[in-house]
């Protein structure tokens, strides 16, 4: 019988015991070799993204990056080699049907400008042929999920919108269909240093929730040590130079490109690989909207606090108002303040400090699963802790120092893990 009579079934989504609900990606001596070119885009590359990680792919211009992104789901066919999706050899489907399984975000969102928010995210649903009703529902859970309001966004025209907010509505269009995979290429890159930050936040919170596989291109290696559970770092040709964990990279360059690369003051990106999650939170006098401001004014003052923070039904941040601010109602207000500086527990302490920057109350707001509020961080507790994790960094290297036979005996030992 024909190979083409019968087709592998279709890479679903499904979810595992440890909540994973991406798939492993296999790429086995995929290569890609244009024509006329003497040398490959792409050498033969041997790669295992596992299910649920996020992966950045990074290196300088022409090492084949977007290329190995853009093979996966075959917007770009190999030249040799097998892609397995899921245990799939994704060569042996239907490309339309395999894209559109896998959701593909770029920079800037690239959305339809003559469709609305919603109708931009239903577009792969509507091609699954769901109905509207499904539609309709996913559209608005997935605004909720990337930080949008459903009911002030969905009929909005991206024209409409901010940079930051069209490529949040981007994250969600390829989120849609609830693929198991996520290619990202440079999908941060055409914003603002603030938002850039927000954005990250949101897919760390977002991974966290759902854990799908996620490839990403990005250019710029703070990103890929904040946003990697592993960096592949590829060298012109698509060369693998090191494929490691961020914090591996950062402490132990596989070679010089690689030193090269990272750049010097490694030691100070080591510390911005600890999360605002790894600091203890401190409380502050929070309000509801509707709340009697009597009430919270006494208990702001009881507290010592000069200001609250504003926390809607759901207990999201919505202001950061000064108890002044408040005296002329009677009731708590919703403050609406779309420049509200907020991070997530996933983000780096550099962002901490970064978003302090631009904010008045020596502090940030942090905020956890779709954007709830989980306490603040202030300049203080950032800063001390990074002197003592600067601290211990140099008493472990004293120690080293001193006792230099100690590693040379650990290296004699058998490798356990390969016993």
């Amino acid at each position: 019988m024909s190979d083409t009579l019968s087709q592998p079934e279709s890479t679903t989504t499904t979810t595992s015991a440890d909540g994973v609900t991406g798939v492993d990606i296999e790429l086995i001596g995929v290569t890609k070799k244009y024509p006329g070119q003497r040398r490959a885009a792409v050498e033969p590359l041997d790669l295992h993204i596992p299910s649920g990680e996020i992966v950045i792919l990074i290196g300088p211009s022409g090492c084949g990056k977007t290329t190995t992104l853009k093979m996966i789901n075959r917007l770009i066919e190999p030249t040799g080699g097998t892609i397995m999706i899921g245990g799939q050899d994704a060569r042996r489907r239907n490309e339309n049907e395999l894209r559109r399984e896998i959701g593909y975000v770029i920079q800037g969102g690239s959305l339809f400008p003559h469709l609305t928010v919603g109708q931009n995210i239903g577009v792969v649903p509507g091609l699954l042929g769901w109905n509207k009703s499904r539609t309709a529902e996913r559209v608005d859970d997935l605004l909720e999920l990337v930080g949008l309001d459903p009911a002030r966004y969905r009929d909005r025209f991206p024209r409409e919108l901010s940079g930051g907010q069209q490529q949040r509505v981007g994250v969600a269009r390829g989120l849609a269909a609830d693929p198991p995979v996520i290619l990202m290429d440079e999908p941060f890159g055409a914003v603002d240093p603030i938002t850039r930050q927000r954005l990250q936040d949101e897919l760390l919170s977002i991974q966290d929730e759902l854990r799908k596989t996620i490839v990403c291109v990005t250019h710029d290696i703070d990103e890929a040590v904040k946003l990697g559970d592993r960096i592949l770092l590829l060298s012109e040709g698509g060369h693998v130079e090191q494929y490691d964990t961020p914090e591996n990279i950062l402490a132990a360059p596989a070679n010089d490109f690689v030193a090269d690369f990272v750049g010097a003051g490694s030691s100070l990106k080591q510390l911005t690989l600890t999360r605002v999650s790894e600091i203890e939170l401190g409380s502050h006098t929070t309000a509801a909207i509707g709340e009697p401001t009597d009430a919270v004014l006494t208990r702001a003052r009881a507290a010592g606090d000069d200001c609250v923070i504003v926390l809607d039904e759901r207990r999201r941040p919505r202001g950061w108002p000064w108890l002044r601010e408040l005296r002329n109602s009677s009731t708590i207000v919703d403050p609406d303040d779309d420049d509200l500086a907020t991070v997530d527990r996933r983000a780096t302490l550099n962002d901490a400090l970064d978003s302090m920057l631009t904010d008045s109350h020596g502090a940030v707001i942090v905020t956890g699963r779709r954007d709830e509020y989980q306490g603040v961080v202030d300049f203080t507790a950032v800063t001390e802790h990074m002197t003592a994790a600067a601290a211990q960094a140099a008493a472990e290297v004293d120690a080293a120092d001193s006792n230099p036979s100690a590693e040379a005996d650990t290296d004699d030992q058998p490798d356990q893990a390969a016993i």
